[in-house]
């Protein structure tokens, strides 16, 4: 093998709730120092399969599946592996052979399928959570399931739904008709949800802008896909309005993160320390940012 030659292993990491360092880019080095007898008791375990890219040019079998990969050449000067939600992409240098390819993917052979699996069941635990719009679904409010129920007898003011408690389960009452469309309950429900949000939230900064000591002057609805809040040294704060999905907890945790940039704008250990002033348990509710039930919006 020609001496240059280097294996990069990268992940692309589709929806995850944002960490200051993604954990599952270490997952290459794990694999390298596990002992042998541990790779063999996984290549035990991994069933039969198959994964096709949907431009796949190529094939290979690993671990007794069938890879069917998308195969680049370009100016580099490594093989690249990349999985992501289509599946394997490997990229190689122009004068990297494909014998040599081969063996880079027999040699990665168990971290692939591990990823690949891995991104499969992320992907079918996504598509299992996405909110079916109609009469009677239910959606996730401040960590609660709430059960959307169409009453066409009422508007609700402008709000134009209304959450009753008063009920078996909490109900979101929603002022459409029953034939109304999958895109109009949708509509319905997010203005009422992101209403919410603005409420909780600016109630949440209140309670903790005094005793961090700082002041926040404005606050913005975002729908970023990967990013939870962000805060600018002038005191606007922007918060993700689907955070009004998880339970006040969580909720808490993000406002305090934000506020706390008003005091020290980076995520050295000042920072952090500051945020645990307020919020003691701020690493396991970070952790439950990436809570994958939590339904995404298209």
């Amino acid at each position: 093998m020609h001496p240059l030659l280097r294996y990069t292993l990268d992940l692309f990491e589709p929806y995850h709730a944002p960490a200051p360092v993604p954990k599952t880019l270490k997952a290459p080095e794990t694999i390298a120092k596990e002992p042998r007898q541990v790779e063999g008791r996984l290549a035990e375990l991994i069933a039969p399969a198959s994964f096709r890219h949907p431009r796949a040019n190529r094939e290979s079998r690993l671990c007794d599946a069938l890879v069917a990969y998308e195969f680049k050449r370009g100016k580099r000067r490594t093989i690249g592996f990349s999985v992501g939600p289509d599946g394997l992409v490997v990229r190689a240098p122009k004068w990297v052979s494909l014998t040599e390819v081969e063996a880079a993917l027999q040699e990665k052979s168990l971290w692939i399928i591990r990823k690949l699996g891995e991104t499969r069941e992320r992907h079918e635990r996504l598509v299992s959570n996405r909110i079916e719009w109609r009469d009677g679904t239910h959606i996730p409010f401040l960590g609660e399931s709430v059960t959307v129920v169409l009453d066409p007898r009422h508007a609700f003011g402008a709000a134009g739904a209304e959450l009753r408690n008063d009920l078996a389960l909490p109900t979101l009452q929603v002022g459409l008709p029953h034939a109304a469309t999958p895109e109009q309950i949708r509509d319905a429900v997010q203005a009422w949800l992101m209403r919410q949000a603005r409420q909780v939230f600016m109630e949440r900064l209140d309670h903790f802008a005094p005793q961090l000591q700082v002041q926040w002057r404005k606050l913005s609805l975002s729908n970023a896909g990967t990013r939870w809040g962000s805060a600018r040294i002038d005191g606007s704060i922007r918060l993700n309005w689907r955070l009004i999905h998880y339970r006040p907890a969580v909720i808490d945790y993000v406002v305090a993160h934000e506020l706390s940039h008003l005091r020290v704008m980076d995520h050295s250990p000042r920072f952090w320390d500051t945020v645990r002033s307020v919020v003691p348990d701020y690493a396991v509710l970070r952790e439950q940012l990436k809570d994958e039930s939590v339904p995404r919006w298209q």
